[in-house]
């Protein structure tokens, strides 16, 4: 009769997957509790820092202000730039609209009986930086202006969520005059970004294939 040995398998291989498993779970563990640690930490304030919704606000101001400023120098090089009919006139319509809504920023500054002032704008220089990094890396024609106009409408969505919110703090610090102004140049920036979106979609996408 014959007979069968039975022959096991060694259990080695298993233990290092198993030892191997687990030094990576006990990293990412580890990983994981410092980016919670990271992220929980509380950002210093620094000197001179906003303690009110007044003071925020008129921080806000600035810092539109300042970006206003930088778009109006911005804003011919791309129409120069553009080749579309349809698009030069719509940047040229928005320097115009630009400058006076430069204006009622100032009035805005006026009626809190504060002097107008520039803060320099991380998010617009950001954005302007961007366009013009578009406009080097694209060849004139309908692929640029198809770039120029996903980058002015990155700056109208930023403009609207910022006077957005300028004008949702006028409205409680009852700021009227303020809120006037913020609210009329919000709707200028929808229409703006309304404007580019049809010209977009008047097959200039589709040119641009």
């Amino acid at each position: 009769m014959e007979t069968k040995t039975a022959t096991k398998k060694s259990p080695a291989k298993k233990t290092v997957t198993s030892k191997k498993t687990a030094a990576s779970k006990a990293a990412a563990t580890k990983t994981s509790s410092k980016a919670a640690s990271k992220a929980s930490a509380k950002t210093p304030a620094k000197k001179g820092s906003a303690k009110e919704l007044k003071d925020l606000f008129e921080d806000s101001l600035k810092d539109i202000y300042w970006a206003e400023k930088a778009l109006l120098k911005t804003l011919p090089v791309m129409m120069k730039n553009a080749t579309d009919k349809k698009l030069k006139k719509a940047i040229d319509n928005h320097i115009t609209e630009t400058e006076e809504q430069i204006d009622r920023l100032e009035a805005c500054f006026k009626a809190l009986g504060k002097k107008a002032q520039a803060k320099k704008c991380d998010a617009m220089q950001g954005l302007l930086e961007e366009g013009k990094s578009i406009m080097e890396e694209t060849e004139p024609g309908t692929v640029r202006d198809a770039g120029i106009i996903a980058a002015a409408q990155k700056v109208e969505h930023y403009e609207i969520a910022t006077y957005g919110t300028l004008a949702a703090f006028a409205k409680v610090l009852k700021e009227k005059d303020c809120l006037k102004y913020l609210l009329e140049t919000l709707e200028e920036e929808k229409r703006c970004d309304e404007l580019l979106t049809k010209v977009a979609d008047t097959n200039l996408n589709s040119k641009a294939l």
